[in-house]
């Protein structure tokens, strides 16, 4: 069996069936990947208790800091493997992906020989409370040294993706969140001879799983005899092309720079919530664990419309991309309407599956039904962001997309908290994605009447 390079944008219409063949096994594949950092958040809240919730908690922000740098990475590539992919080019492809893999390693030792190195320093220049510190260096070392699986997993998930292959990451997915929920308790206790690491039981878990999951998703290609499956071509091509490299980073240095404000702002908010003590810290560790499902699917339609925009781009078809931003809004806006009504529902219960102190919880709770709110405005922007993104267009998104968080968010939080407190600044986060929102729209108003000049 082999795959085909067939767009996925030359798809007949309704545009939305279109949607949900990508969307829909991206979401579970999405959905096993937070399984298994939930799991491990119930694990280390009911087996060790709330300190432990807490040490993996403090290093969160700094791991989504690193992780931003990769995923940036990644989308650029995927942009342009989509592109490839969609004119009928997978030597091109193939070429993309050899860059960016090799992008990818550098990144990936650079990371580990710095990041593990000063890991400490770095959790106490954050605030960490003194009570959790030794656990929470403990768990980022062990993180950062597993930096190279996680981040070649990130990118062949996202090259699969970018070649309409939604199903194979879903099945690695699936085998890495099995292994992670056997792996993590055995750790956590000790079982079959095995030492108790304490909270670095889940990073270590993590790091085995990733690892594994990788290795099946490379034996599938091969077995499937996938364009993009290593091999000679593919190993031949794993070089610092300079053209190729250059327009992987012109695409995906924006992104990054995006989120990486985005993980600056969380090291900011964590910088203020730690001096409230390790409960405080638990509690946002929790929410942010619930609100990355809250996320999924708003993340996922944004991947979905960027992948059907490069596809669409690089077959030659510009006059698809308001139809696929136009849809791909009204699916999130329906789908993200209906998740945020559960979770304030069910609020209490959701933070008691990981919390176990009733005070913690219900610290958790108000904090969860705050800032649930802000989906609203991220589903419909991810998705407008995603079509200008596989189109090529990333700059001035990714600006606005900054300026929101360091220039509208921070210091909204900043003053919310000295008036309000802890309250404050979670509804800093919502009020700063509807500001967000209202300048996406601007902006993909000002491409469209581009793109129909142009057309």
């Amino acid at each position: 069996m082999t795959i085909a390079a067939q767009p996925i944008a030359a798809a007949t219409p309704p545009l939305w069936r279109t949607y949900l063949a990508l969307l829909v096994p991206m979401l579970l594949t999405n959905a096993l990947q937070l399984a298994a950092g939930t799991l491990d958040n119930i694990y280390l809240g009911h087996l060790l208790g709330t300190r432990a919730v807490a040490a993996a908690a403090a290093f969160f922000p700094v791991f989504f800091l690193l992780l931003a740098l990769v995923m940036g990475l990644a989308t650029g590539a995927m942009v342009l493997i989509g592109n490839a992919w969609g004119a009928g080019q997978p030597q091109q492809a193939r070429a993309v992906a050899g860059s960016a893999i090799a992008l990818v390693l550098l990144l990936s030792v650079l990371v580990l020989c710095v990041g593990s190195t000063f890991a400490p320093q770095l959790l106490a220049a954050l605030g960490t409370p003194v009570a959790i510190l030794g656990e929470a260096t403990v768990y980022a070392r062990v993180l950062l040294l597993g930096a190279p699986v996680f981040f070649l997993l990130w990118l062949a998930t996202a090259i699969s993706r970018a070649v309409g292959d939604a199903k194979t990451p879903l099945h690695a997915l699936l085998l890495a969140t099995v292994l992670g929920l056997l792996c993590t308790p055995l750790l956590i206790l000790g079982w079959g001879g095995l030492p108790r690491l304490g909270a670095a039981s889940a990073a270590v878990s993590a790091v085995f799983a990733s690892a594994v999951a990788l290795g099946w998703l490379l034996w599938r290609w091969r077995r499937l005899r996938h364009p993009l499956a290593p091999g000679r071509a593919l190993l031949g091509a794993i070089r610092f092309d300079g053209q190729l490299v250059r327009r992987i980073l012109r695409i995906g240095v924006p992104a990054s720079l995006q989120m990486f404000s985005l993980a600056v702002a969380e090291i900011a908010l964590l910088g203020w919530i730690n001096p409230h003590g390790y409960q405080a810290t638990a509690a946002y560790g929790a929410v942010n664990q619930l609100m990355s499902w809250v996320q999924l699917p708003a993340m996922s339609l944004g991947i979905t419309a960027t992948i059907l925009a490069a596809h669409a781009s690089g077959a030659g078809r510009n006059a698809r991309l308001p139809s696929i931003a136009r849809v791909g809004a009204w699916l999130a806006l329906v789908l993200l309407a209906a998740v945020v009504l559960l979770v304030v529902l069910l609020a209490p219960w959701l933070v008691g599956l990981i919390l176990d102190a009733a005070e913690v919880q219900a610290l958790a709770t108000l904090q969860l039904r705050t800032v649930v709110w802000g989906v609203l405005a991220m589903a419909p922007m991810a998705v407008l962001v995603g079509v200008m993104r596989g189109s090529g267009t990333v700059l001035l998104p990714a600006v606005l997309g900054m300026a929101a968080v360091l220039l509208l968010e921070l210091p909204l939080a900043m003053w919310l908290q000295s008036t309000q407190g802890l309250p404050g600044l979670w509804l800093a986060w919502p009020l700063g994605l509807l500001a967000m929102l209202v300048m996406q729209v601007a902006c993909f108003s000002r491409w469209r009447r581009r793109l129909q000049a142009v057309a």
